[in-house]
C-alpha cells in the first residue's frame, strides 16, 4: 500500500552527535538554518518526533513564520502541519508542549500502550498498530486515514535508524556543525543496524552560515515482496525512459533499469531504442550488462510495465530474458493489457521461475502517459 514520502531531519557535530550531556540543549544551527527547517515544516502534511524526544526536549514542533502560516491556509491546508508521535509504552508526560500546541497530534503506539495513553489524558488521537510498533502500518494508516502525502521526521536518533534499517527513508536532510562533542554518553544520530539503503546518493550541498546542508536519496532496492523507499525512485526513472520511446502504433513505450542489491545502476534502457525498431526496454536494458557480472543474481529489474510474456519479433518474451539473466526480482508500475496480445501474463511466468514481483500502482498513470493513444483501442 502506498505510504508517504519519508524525509528525515537532523543536525550533528563533527563527530556525528545530536547534544551533549548538559543540562540544556546543545544548539548545532544558527538562525538561517532553523528558517529553513520552518520552511520544510510549512511544506509538510505532517511532522513526527519519537517519544525520547518529547521526553527530553519537550518540543513544540511549530511552523513559526506567520507568512508561511498564512500561506499554508490559503492554499486549503490547516495552519499546522499534523503531529506524530510515536511510543510502544504510551507513558508519556500530558502536560508537555508536544499536546497543546499547533494544530492536530496523533500518538501511534500498541494496543497496552493505548490504554496507557487514554488514562493519561493525552490530548491526541490515540492509534493502536497491534501488540509492536509496526513502521510500515504506521505509514500507511498515515497516508490512507490522515492524507499524509509528505512526512517530516525529526528524531530522535533511534526513530532515524529504525526508519532507514527498514528502507522506509525516501530522504535525509542532514546538517553538519563545525564543533565536536567527544562525549561517549552523549546522543548519536544513528545505532547499530542492517542499513538497507545502500550508498545514497548526495543530491544537493550547500553551505547555510557556518553549518552545512547535505540532501541524501537512499539506492538500494528492497528484498523481496517489501518495497523500500529507494525502488520508488528506480521506477519513476523506468517511466521517465518511456516517454524517450519513439512513438508507436503497434507497440508500447516501456522503460528500463537494472540496479544492483547495493543501489549500483547497471544498465538501463527503452524500447525502439537505437535503430531496432522492435526491441524492448527489458531487452535493451540487460543487453549493456555483463552476463557473467554476479550482481546481476541479486539485482532488481525496474520496468514501467510488466515483462512481456509472449512476443512476435523475437524467439524469447522479456520476462524468460529476465529470468535467463539470472535476476530474481522485478518491480513494475502496470500490468500487461490485452492490446496487442491477449491473455499475457509476464509475472506469471516469472514467479513460475522464482522471481519476485512487485507492483507499484501510485506509478501507474506515469507509465501509461506516452501510451495513451494506444489505451482507448
Amino acid at each position: 500500500m502506498p505510504h508517504p514520502y519519508v524525509l528525515l531531519s537532523a543536525a550533528v557535530s563533527l563527530d556525528g552527535y545530536l547534544d551533549d550531556t548538559g543540562p540544556e540543549r546543545l544548539l548545532l544551527s544558527g538562525p538561517a538554518d532553523f528558517d529553513r527547517v520552518d520552511e520544510v515544516r510549512a511544506s509538510v502534511d505532517a511532522i513526527l518526533v519519537g517519544a525520547g524526544t518529547i521526553r527530553a526536549d519537550n518540543p513544540r514542533l511549530l511552523v513559526n513564520s506567520p507568512e508561511r502560516r498564512a500561506a499554508r491556509v490559503a492554499g486549503g491546508r490547516a495552519e499546522y502541519p499534523l503531529k506524530v508521535t510515536v511510543s510502544g509504552s504510551g507513558d508519556l508526560d500530558p502536560a508537555a508542549r508536544f499536546w497543546h500546541t499547533g494544530g492536530e497530534k496523533v500518538l501511534y503506539t500498541t494496543d497496552e500502550g493505548a490504554g496507557r495513553a487514554h488514562a493519561l489524558g493525552l490530548a491526541a488521537d490515540v492509534v493502536p498498530l497491534g501488540a509492536e510498533l509496526d513502521w510500515r502500518l504506521l505509514l500507511e494508516h498515515l497516508h490512507a486515514e490522515r492524507g499524509v502525502r509528505r512526512l517530516m521526521v525529526e528524531g530522535g536518533g533511534t526513530i532515524h535508524t529504525q526508519l532507514l534499517t527498514e528502507g522506509l527513508a525516501d530522504e535525509l536532510q542532514l546538517v553538519l556543525a563545525p564543533l565536536f562533542v567527544g562525549d561517549v554518553e552523549a546522543p548519536r544520530l544513528f545505532g547499530p543496524g542492517s542499513y538497507q539503503g545502500g550508498r545514497l546518493r548526495l543530491v544537493e550541498s550547500r553551505p547555510i552560515g557556518d553549518v552545512v546542508l547535505m540532501r541524501y536519496e537512499p539506492t538500494a532496492p528492497g528484498t523481496g515482496p517489501l518495497p523500500s523507499a529507494a525502488d520508488h525512485h528506480w521506477l519513476a526513472l523506468a517511466c521517465e525512459l518511456a516517454a524517450e520511446c519513439p512513438p508507436s502504433e503497434t507497440a508500447f513505450s516501456v522503460g528500463a533499469v537494472v540496479v544492483a542489491a547495493d543501489g549500483t545502476e547497471l544498465a538501463r534502457g527503452h524500447s525502439r531504442e537505437g535503430t531496432d525498431p522492435v526491441v524492448h526496454a527489458e531487452e535493451a536494458a540487460l543487453a549493456k550488462t555483463d552476463p557473467t557480472d554476479p550482481r546481476l543474481a541479486g539485482a532488481t529489474v525496474y520496468s514501467s510495465l510488466e515483462p512481456c510474456a509472449r512476443r512476435a519479433s523475437r524467439p524469447a518474451p522479456c520476462a524468460r530474458l529476465v529470468l535467463d539473466a539470472g535476476v530474481r526480482r522485478v518491480v513494475t508500475a502496470w500490468r500487461e493489457p490485452d492490446t496487442f496480445v491477449a491473455g499475457a501474463d509476464g509475472s506469471a511466468v516469472l514467479a513460475a521461475g522464482g522471481a519476485t514481483v512487485v507492483v507499484l500502482p501510485e506509478h501507474e498513470d506515469r507509465a501509461k502517459a506516452p501510451n495513451g493513444h494506444l489505451l482507448g483501442r
